[in-house]
């Protein structure tokens, strides 16, 4: 039987609006993921401390892996929930899945350590499928695709020849491997598949000034 999945892949910018809004904005972006339709949501540059508040306000489960500029917790974080423009990045960061039904496992992989901390991580689906979220260094260019190459390597294994979502922000403008498809993208954010085609179009969702990236969705359909 051919199922069917819709992912969403977005950068939430620290919790930061482009132009800066001037205020704490937890409530405004979960309010905005809390009324898309989606099935599983792929985040970069979370604040981690938003994670659970996120999965509540959506109604997921969500699974998180911490990346780079965390070093100062618990203190830069408690600037930054007051003040996200005052620490930007510094505030700390992290990669999360949330997820609209149920989780079987949760598997992360660290990727570099130099200029900063990038990991991969990824979700089995009940149905056995697994969906994997990147953001790979933003420079230099030999450093992301490096990140690109093992962030694959490792959701490949993971999957082990099951449907497989390989998204997030790559930091290409064009990224591309072979045994996986690229089915949708906007600037440096994408969704390979592999297991999977496309049931749709690719959608930019509103976010008004919520990040300085538009959120990615699409609906796939297993093979």
């Amino acid at each position: 039987m051919r199922r069917t999945i819709r992912v969403l892949t977005w950068n939430l910018f620290h919790g930061r609006a482009q132009p800066p809004a001037g205020a704490p904005l937890a409530a405004q972006f979960a309010a905005a993921l809390a009324g898309w339709e989606w099935d599983v949501a792929m985040l970069q540059e979370v604040p981690p401390w938003w994670t659970e508040p996120l999965a509540r306000a959506t109604g997921a489960q969500a699974r998180w892996a911490l990346t780079s500029r965390n070093w100062f917790r618990p203190v830069s974080s408690a600037i930054a929930r007051r003040d996200p423009d005052l620490m930007k990045a510094w505030g700390g960061g992290c990669n999360a899945l949330l997820v609209r039904g149920e989780v079987r496992d949760h598997r992360v992989a660290e990727l570099t350590k130099l200029p900063e901390r990038r990991v991969t991580h990824g979700v089995r689906l009940a149905d056995g499928s697994w969906v994997v979220n990147l953001h790979a260094t933003t420079e230099p260019k030999a450093r992301t695709r490096a990140d690109c190459a093992l962030a694959l390597g490792a959701a490949r294994e993971w999957a082990a020849g099951a449907p497989l979502v390989f998204g997030g922000d790559f930091n290409l403008d064009h990224p591309a491997w072979p045994g996986i498809e690229h089915v949708a993208g906007h600037e440096v954010d994408h969704l390979h598949v592999s297991g999977f085609e496309p049931a749709g179009a690719e959608e930019l969702l509103d976010n008004g000034v919520l990040s300085d990236h538009r959120p990615l969705r699409l609906e796939l359909r297993s093979k």
